[in-house]
């Protein structure tokens, strides 16, 4: 995970709210900031990455993390104003297919028998 990826916290009292990397720590945490999110260390296993990547600096201050964040979201998913559009996409993991349902596992109706 690098610096400015913005993400989805998927775990905790602020989970489903944006936050932005502001400082990578080790392999598991980073350090994250956002309008609705207070700055603090976060295991990188509670953060759901976006596409979308900030230019910011590292312990950029919170203000700067919002009026980044806001920008790039008025601007359509950082196509401009202080965003980077990446090339890869974010943490894709393999597909999971729903099993189809099978006709021959439901038992058949029978008929009057006589």
């Amino acid at each position: 995970m690098d610096i400015g990826r913005v993400c989805v916290k998927t775990a905790g009292r602020e989970a489903g709210k944006k936050c932005v990397v502001v400082d990578v720590i080790d392999e598991t945490y980073v350090l994250v900031s956002g309008p609705e999110v207070r700055r603090r260390r976060c295991n990188i296993k509670h953060l759901e990455p976006l596409e979308m990547k900030l230019d910011i600096g590292r312990d950029a201050p919170d203000e700067e993390v919002a009026r980044a964040l806001e920008t790039a979201e008025r601007a359509g998913e950082g196509k401009r104003g202080g965003a980077v559009e990446t090339q890869e996409p974010a943490m894709e993991g393999p597909r999971k297919e729903e099993p189809e349902e099978r006709a021959s596992e439901e038992p058949a109706e029978k008929g009057p028998e006589g």
